[in-house]
């Protein structure tokens, strides 16, 4: 499983950028699919996370309400819609995958298969 993520890039306080995580396996409508981010000298956190059915999704409180995590199984990506961005959301993103039908959730050990991560800045 190869997952590549893109969308990154330096933005404005208040503006929007997507993020988009292609992901190179036939089983991928049957992964769950997750979003966490890495801030310098911090600890990778979680974002967000879509269950391989789609029907839920789950959110870091300090992301609730800006953030919209999505997928689109026909074209093997998931997507990661960022609104109202604030300098505390600079980080790396990284998107992440589980195994077949597993359960999505916030631990990191829930996930497989990482993909390299792309930079999100957000100038004040």
């Amino acid at each position: 499983v190869q997952l590549q993520a893109s969308g990154g890039g330096l933005v404005q306080a208040g503006g929007s950028l997507r993020l988009s995580c292609a992901a190179s396996v036939r089983t991928f409508s049957s992964r769950g699919m997750g979003w966490f981010r890495q801030a310098p000298g911090k600890e990778r956190e979680f974002v967000a996370t879509i269950s391989w059915k789609g029907g839920s999704t789950y959110y870091a409180d300090s992301v609730k309400g800006r953030f919209t995590v999505s997928r689109d199984n026909a074209k093997n990506t998931v997507y990661l819609q960022m609104n109202s961005l604030k300098p505390e959301d600079t980080a790396v993103y990284y998107c992440a995958a589980t195994t077949p039908t597993a359960l999505v959730g916030r631990e990191m050990a829930l996930y497989d298969y990482w993909g390299q991560g792309t930079q999100v800045t957000v100038s004040s």
